[in-house]
This record gives C-alpha cells, structure tokens and sequence, in this order.
C-alpha cells in the first residue's frame, strides 16, 4: 500500500482533473518509478504502445476526442522517436503533454556520462529541442514541480498546444501534498475599448450586405467554438461552409450548408458562393497550401471578418488581444439586427457519382462509404487519396473527422485510431489509411487487440506511394513499396487475434464487409484493392499544383 503522496502522484492528479484519464507511451528505466505511480492511481490508465511516435500519434487522436492528452516516454532515445507525432500536435493546436522521464538530479548535476545521452555530460539538449514544437517547457526539481507543473498544463490548454515537462526519477518519487485547489485557466484579459471599435467596424461592414457568409474551420473545433457556431446557423440565415481540416464542425444535413471550401478544387457552387460573398467571416481558417490547392483561393481581403485564436481582423485592420470566443459573441450580437436581410442562396449538393457496380474505383468506393457510414462515427483519413477523397464526402450528423493535412505524417492516422477509440470505447472508429502509410504504424493493430477495440480498418491496396506517383515520377521504383499479405497480419500482431479480415475487389464485395463490420463484435480489417494510379479528383489537381509549385524557380 502505498503511503507516501509523492510529486508524480500531484502530476496525475491534475491529469485526471483535467479529463485527461489514460496515458499513452513505452516504459524505459528513467521512468519505470513514475510508472508505478500511473498503475497504482485511481483514474489514470497506462496504455502501452509499440513504439514511442506511435503513443505520440495516439495520445494526439486522443486529445482530438477528449479535448487533452498526455504521453510518456524515456530521456533521449523516448522523446526524439516521438518529437514527430508531438510537432504535428504542435502545429495543428492539439493539447498533448509530453512527459520525459529522466535521470536522477545528482547524476546530472554530476554531468555522469549515461545511456540515452550524448555522452557530453549536457543533459538539456533535448529539452532545447522540445522549445519549437511546445508552447510551454519545465525542467523538473523537488523545489518547483508543483508550481511548474500546474504553469505548464495551464498554457497547454490556454494555448491548445503541446507541452513538455522534464520529469527526474528521484522528482518523481519525492513527497509532496495534493493540490490545495482546482487547477484554473486564466481566460484572456479583453481590451474594452478594441472590442467596441471591433463591433462597431463589423456593424459598418456588415450593414445593408445580404451576401453574408461563414466559413469555419479547425481552430474553431479546437478553441471550443462548435457549439456555439451551430447555433449561430440554427437560429441565422446563414449559408456557412468549412475547409478540410475542420470537416465535421457543422452538421452537414443542414439545409444552408455549401460544403467544403478548397479553392479551385471545391464544388463549384461552394466556390462561387464563398468567393463571392459581400462579407465573408472567416473563424479559425488557415489558408495553407493542401487546404487551398496552391493557395488558388480566391479571398478580397477587403470584405473579411477573419476571428483568429487570439485576434480578429477586419479588412485590414487587426484588433490584437481580441480572443476568439469573444469575437464571435460580439459578431453574433451584431448580426441579430442585421441577418434578416440576408439571403441564403440555393445550393444541391452534388452527390459523389457512382459508378456502375464492378470493379472497385476511387469513386464507387467513396460512394459506397457514402452510404455506409452513420451519425455518431469518428472518421480517420490517412493523408493522401483517403484524406482528400474524404474531402467529397457529405457527413452524417454528428460525425468526427480526424485528418492531418498541415502537418501531413502519413501513418499518422493508425495510433491516432487507437487512441481515438480509447477516448471513445462506444463510437464506432472508422479508420481508411493507404498501404504506403500503414507500413509506416502497423504495430498499433497488435495493441488495438490487446484492448478489445473493434475499429473499421479500410486498407486502401493501390501498391504504393499513390500521391507521390501523380505528383512526380509514376513508375520510379522510389514510390514502389513491399507488397504485404495485409489480411494475416492481425494475426501474426495477436496471438489471440479474432480479427475478422477480408480482401475485397468489387463494389459489391466492399458494401458487404462494411454491412457485417455494423456489429462491432471484433475488429474489422478490409483489404481495398484499387488501381494504381486512380486517386480522387480533389487530389488530382492538388498534385499537379504540388508538382507545378516544385518546378518553379
């Protein structure tokens, strides 16, 4: 029984009250002690995981569901196989909390020549590295680990993004008390005077326009603004639309939704109407290249409202310490008087076309997951043909998609899957990942397995680095991969693997697998067998702009 209330217990706690109840890594010897802290606690789970970028994956599509995620790993060897997953979490604004376990303070401060170090006797190198990719850092002693601590998850959650704390062996296992309070997140402070002007600008904007129209996007899911913004459309005539990474935000059933703005690639009534609005308000947009198709949006600055995290724009004049939130609550109280006047013009969303049943194609698969998927799913699209081709896709109510476009890892979207489904044990996960990428994370099937989760596992099959094909050099030997035999490999990953596999090559075929997968009585793994070089329109003229940009001197 254990007696002693140690720091490590402090840390978990303010874990657990955050909503934060499992963590994600791979034990190693410089954190094995706070491991026993993490199995003996009362609400934070241990999830192992196969390797260290693979926790970091999970513990990011994770905190995507939960709101926050937290992942432990090793010093040195631990946290550099995981930098990649936590610098995509960094750049996509998803609160993970990386957790180094470290050597004993007296060893570094004795500068002892250790394993998993560089053998300098420095032991804040790759602390340093941590700096770019986390919006908060602490190096852990006895004298300041409370403090740090609850410094360090206040920015993670203020900011949304990753953090990094240094976690000492001997820190670790010191004593300490429990929190003597809640853990508070300081809202930021509004400049009154910045606020007015900013109404009164929108007002002036606004007045006499009927053209008026919403485009949202992934910062808004990630500052906690989806709520507020379904409402806003529910009770507003408001013809409103997203981009790709923020798919899901509004309930795409709804009759003013134009669908999913990316530039020349969007549905052509989607790009007219966005494109030609009288004022367009943007919320949480971010205008990168695969999300605008080599930025050919076509935007007049002029006639924006553009809500950033920590900042709004009118035209051209920013109005700085302007939160989000409280933007939209002033522009929502400016346009109650004023959205009469606005029209929501027709829009028929064009259904993905099908094709006649046969032998699978890009399209009749996407017609086939059209129909196939159910409110409530969470939705995971590999970067590549998955993630641009689930772009055509008009969601059921309710459902979370989960790419990685900005960042753009591919095999990212496997682990994220496991930890999705951790956040999320009664969603069904759908997880459509190409066989390039899957190579990359497989292992996280075996864990999958081992948890009792029972995901939908589309494994697009087109023999290779499809994407990289279209953009250059389609039959260089560079974009070929191992070809694997996918539908063993559930069992080779568990030895009690009651996977259920299948290796479909018809239309038929595949709307089958998926009908018997809606039981959710075991894992479902489906081989997709598609042609070499068929890749969804959007991707299309996203590689010839990719391969264009790539030549220009």
């Amino acid at each position: 029984m254990q007696l002693t209330y140690t720091i490590g217990d402090y840390l978990l706690d303010r874990l657990s009250a955050l909503g934060i109840d499992h963590l994600f890594g791979v034990p190693g010897d410089y954190n094995l002690q706070f491991l026993d802290h993490v199995i003996a606690h009362d609400s934070v789970c241990w999830v192992g995981c196969a390797n260290e970028l693979n926790a970091a994956y999970a513990a990011d599509g994770y905190a995507r569901i939960q709101g926050a995620g937290a992942l432990l790993t090793t010093y040195g060897v631990g946290e550099l196989s995981a930098i990649n997953g936590t610098a995509g979490s960094f750049a996509e604004y998803v609160p993970v909390l990386h957790i180094v376990g470290a050597p004993r303070t007296s060893s570094q401060q004795r500068g002892e020549l250790l394993h998993h170090t560089l053998g300098d006797g420095n032991f804040s190198h790759f602390y340093e590295m941590s700096r770019p990719v986390s919006c908060a850092q602490a190096q852990l002693t006895v004298d300041n680990a409370c403090r740090e601590i609850d410094r360090v998850l206040q920015e993670m959650i203020a900011q949304r993004r990753p953090a990094y704390l240094m976690l000492p062996a001997d820190v670790a296992s010191a004593p300490t008390s429990p929190p003597g309070c809640p853990l508070t997140i300081a809202s930021s402070t509004v400049d009154d005077n910045q606020l007015a002007e900013f109404k009164e600008q929108a007002r002036r904007l606004l007045s006499n326009n009927r053209r008026v129209v919403l485009l949202a996007d992934f910062l808004a899911q990630r500052f906690g603004l989806q709520q507020q913004l379904q409402q806003w459309v529910d009770s507003q005539p408001l013809p409103h639309a997203t981009m790709l990474m923020g798919k899901g935000l509004f309930n795409e059933q709804h009759p003013a939704f134009i669908g999913t703005y990316s530039g020349v690639a969007s549905d052509k009534q989607t790009r007219e109407i966005v494109e030609s609005a009288e004022t367009l308000i943007c919320v949480g947009t971010r205008f990168t290249d695969t999300l605008t198709v080599g930025f050919t949006h076509q935007i007049n600055v002029e006639k924006t409202i553009d809500l950033q995290p920590f900042a709004a724009r009118i035209g051209h004049r920013w109005f700085s310490g302007l939160p989000m939130h409280q933007a939209l609550l002033a522009l929502i109280e400016v346009t109650a008087s004023l959205s009469s006047q606005w029209i929501v013009p027709h829009y028929s969303s064009r259904p993905i076309a099908k094709e006649k049943q046969g032998d699978l194609t890009q399209k009749n698969f996407w017609s086939t997951i059209q129909e196939q998927l159910q409110p409530g799913d969470i939705v995971l699209a590999d970067q590549g043909t998955s993630a641009f081709g689930v772009g055509a896709l008009k969601l059921p109510r309710d459902v979370t998609l989960i790419v990685q476009p900005l960042w753009g890892s591919i095999g990212f979207t496997l682990p994220a899957a496991f930890g999705a489904q951790t956040a999320a044990p009664d969603r069904r996960v759908v997880l459509i990942i190409g066989d390039g990428a899957a190579q990359l994370t497989i292992q996280e099937i075996g864990s999958m397995m081992r948890d009792d989760q029972r995901l939908v596992i589309l494994l697009l099959n087109n023999e290779g680095y499809t994407v990289e094909r279209a953009i250059h050099g389609p039959e260089e030997r560079y974009n070929d991969i191992s070809l694997w035999n996918w539908t063993q490999l559930p069992q080779a990953l568990n030895l009690d693997s009651q996977a259920q596999c299948w290796r479909v090559t018809q239309a038929v075929q595949l709307k089958e697998a998926l009908t018997h997968s809606e039981r959710r009585d075991r894992l479902t793994l489906v081989e997709v067998m598609l042609p070499r070089m068929d890749i969804p329109d959007f991707l299309r003229v996203l590689t010839q702009s990719i391969e264009a940009r790539n030549q220009t001197a």
